[in-house]
């Protein structure tokens, strides 16, 4: 089997690592009482970030949206273009702050909770036009096979005889639902 052809390779704002760093310490040091955990955490990030923007990586081929992510738990996430119903795009305030964007991937039929969405990925440059990029493609794989469908209702669609089975089958069916009607109004148990 062959490989699908990489379209776009995202690559990620140098930002995003001082996003990921100094977003938990500005919490950290309001919380007043955690300044402790933010000078720890501030010392031991760079280190966890590095490594995690190293198995970091979002690509759009023909088909497919492929992402992967993490350090001790790697997760590699395979999203059919034709399930995804949305990318939406998010900003903070503090990703306003280091000219960063964010985006939810969101499915037909995700298995995240209610709400949520089915991957999240911040930082990618140019973030709007790989969202754009993306959608695109999910557009042209979607016209591409619906258009089969389009030229066939642009053919004509039965001959008189077709028509005479179809009304055939359609009375079968009609009879059918009237027996199981039938049979579930039957005498009632009370």
């Amino acid at each position: 089997m062959t490989e699908p052809a990489v379209l776009r390779e995202a690559e990620f704002d140098p930002n995003v690592k001082k996003y990921w760093v100094w977003s938990p310490v500005l919490v950290f040091t309001v919380l007043i009482v955690t300044i402790p955990i933010a000078i720890l955490y501030f010392l031991i990030a760079n280190l966890f970030i590095n490594r995690y923007l190293a198995n970091l990586s979002c690509t759009l081929t023909e088909r497919t949206l492929d992402i992967k992510k993490g350090i001790l738990n790697k997760t590699e996430s395979t999203i059919p273009l034709e399930k995804i119903t949305d990318l939406q795009l998010f900003q903070g305030p503090i990703m306003r702050i280091f000219g960063l964007h964010g985006f939810k991937v969101e499915t037909a039929g995700q298995s995240s909770g209610a709400g949520g969405a089915l991957v999240n990925i911040v930082g990618i440059v140019d973030t709007k036009d790989f969202r754009k990029a993306v959608l695109t493609q999910r557009d042209r794989l979607h016209d591409r096979s619906s258009g089969g469908a389009a030229i066939s209702q642009a053919v004509p669609a039965s001959t008189a005889s077709d028509a005479g089975e179809q009304t055939a089958v359609l009375l079968e069916i009609r009879d059918s639902l009237s027996r199981i009607e039938t049979h579930l109004k039957g005498p009632h148990r009370d």
